[in-house]
């Protein structure tokens, strides 16, 4: 919404007057947080059912389609129109990481079927 970066439920902001608040403004909050003008404040990431931003959709296609290895971890790839993105991957190192089977899985080249904890112990 604000610029090419990830979201975190850390950076929260009001949805009328686009102020930001820290997650400690948040937590500390009674009931839903409200910003001084009275709006909503919601975490700084798209939530279930909100659309996505078109610029930072288009950059991520763009991305994915120039990118020479694409790694997807932790997803089932079942949320759309998120997981249709691994559909603009034109190259030839795939690499899926999930706990369970996703429906992508024969797309890749390597799938690795454990949790994400379990992996980065690993590395």
């Amino acid at each position: 919404m604000f610029s090419n970066y990830i979201g975190s439920v850390l950076r929260n902001y009001c949805i009328n007057c686009k102020k930001f608040y820290d997650a400690n403004y948040v937590f500390e909050s009674k009931g839903i947080p409200k910003c001084y003008c009275g709006g909503i404040i919601k975490p700084d990431v798209v939530l279930y059912e909100e659309g996505l931003n078109d610029s930072i959709l288009t950059n991520s296609i763009n991305a994915i389609i120039n990118a020479d290895m694409l790694i997807v971890a932790g997803t089932s790839l079942t949320v759309y129109p998120a997981s249709g993105l691994i559909n603009y991957y034109l190259g030839n190192k795939l690499v899926l990481i999930n706990r369970d089977a996703t429906s992508f899985d024969y797309k890749a080249n390597l799938v690795i079927n454990e949790s994400l904890g379990n992996v980065f112990e690993n590395i």
